[in-house]
């Protein structure tokens, strides 16, 4: 049997990533692999040697081939923190970029569509929005079908504020797509409300995380760790993360609350804390990689998620396999899937504040969590969803 050959685009992926979408895409590659599938996953080459660490990071997967194009995108960029990644990556080589981050997009778009015309394909495969020019070009170019993969919308990245240029790329591609896939209910229900897509052009596939073992560490530490751990921006909720870490301080005085990441909130939460009068409890670490990911989450007592609308939430599930119980918003995809978990809606304070103090104070509950949620997270590998992208595949060439 022939495999079946994936254009796929996208714009980060390990070891150069900035959030769950370069997992995701890792995952998803590597897991379509196994279906005998040939994977061509076109990305913007990334500074500071990355792609070289990126090949030879995946080298082991060897269905897959990376094609780099020349350019300073990378994942979750406003226009404004492209201006300054494109000002410190203009000193380093001789092109020139463009002077905004459509323009950059634009390019990114001319120089994907020459690989579509050398690269064989069967289907094309383009996550989020930065792509969807790209593959769409691609798709004229190539006249094979479509497959546009939503891992998160404008408006769920700026909490129902977003920029009109960005949300009508994305309309553009929802449009043309032969197929779109996201990855939650919840997440399809905002595409409906938002761009106004007919149900049945959108297939949910709830994400899974690579059943590679993690390395158990023994945690140094005398007090209590609730931890906050991904973009420090305003779909990821950090503001009501350190209020709520100011009402549990009143009942748990000895815990810290360690925030892992960076964003465009940042100094407006490291001033908060300030104004809190709770910067001696809360520890900002930057963004972490690798196993002091692993060590972060097996150092904390508990992990808190809580987003203002996150369509899945791997990070969730990164949790639970390294033994941290999770306290999770409901506005989230993962929340559809987990029975493990503690939930509560992003802006209830003192919900979340109860349930933190509950699992700091009782030691039963948070074992019980972290052996069930262990156990259930097991069954949250790759292999399911890779089936159902391959089954999404096989409908769009029909």
């Amino acid at each position: 049997m022939s495999k079946l050959k994936v254009l796929m685009f996208g714009w980060e992926f390990p070891p150069y990533k900035s959030g769950g979408l370069g997992t995701a895409c890792y995952g998803l590659t590597k897991a379509l692999a196994k279906q005998n599938c040939e994977v061509t996953f076109v990305m913007p080459v990334t500074p500071e040697g990355a792609t070289a660490k990126f090949v030879k990071l995946v080298g082991a997967a060897n269905n897959i081939r990376v094609r780099g194009m020349d350019s300073p995108l990378t994942a979750y960029m406003t226009s404004a923190s492209y201006e300054e990644q494109n000002w410190l990556y203009k000193g380093k080589k001789k092109q020139v970029y463009g002077r905004d981050l459509f323009q950059e997009v634009q390019r990114y778009s001319a120089l994907a569509k020459q690989i579509a015309k050398k690269e064989e394909h069967d289907v094309i495969h383009a996550h989020d929005w930065m792509t969807y020019q790209a593959a769409i070009n691609a798709k004229k170019s190539s006249k094979k079908p479509l497959v546009v993969h939503l891992h998160a919308t404008e408006f769920d990245r700026t909490a129902d504020h977003p920029d009109p240029r960005i949300s009508h790329i994305e309309w553009t591609g929802l449009q043309e797509a032969d197929k779109i896939i996201t990855n939650s209910n919840f997440s399809k229900q905002n595409i409906i409300k938002h761009y106004k897509i007919r149900p049945e052009k959108i297939e949910v596939v709830h994400w899974g995380i690579d059943d590679t073992p993690v390395t158990n560490y023994i945690p140094n530490k005398k007090d209590k760790i609730v931890l906050f751990l991904g973009r420090v921006t305003v779909q990821k909720g950090p503001d009501y993360f350190v209020e709520v870490a100011k009402k549990v301080l009143q009942y748990e005085p000895k815990t810290k609350f360690v925030i892992v990441g960076d964003g465009d909130m940042l100094p407006k939460i490291i001033n908060k804390t300030a104004e809190l009068g709770i910067t001696d409890k809360v520890i900002f670490t930057g963004t972490l990689s690798g196993d002091d990911v692993h060590k972060a989450f097996q150092t904390a007592d508990l992990y808190v998620m809580p987003s203002v609308s996150e369509p899945f939430g791997l990070v969730a599930l990164e949790s639970l396999k390294n033994g941290t119980p999770i306290l999770i918003s409901k506005t989230s995809g993962v929340s559809e899937i987990v029975r493990n978990a503690l939930k509560a809606d992003f802006w209830d304070i003192n919900e979340m504040t109860n349930k933190i103090v509950s699992v700091l104070r009782h030691d039963s509950l948070r074992e019980e969590l972290r052996e069930k949620g262990m156990k259930e997270v097991q069954k949250y590998n790759l292999d399911e969803p890779a089936k159902k992208v391959l089954e999404v595949y096989h409908k769009v060439r029909k």
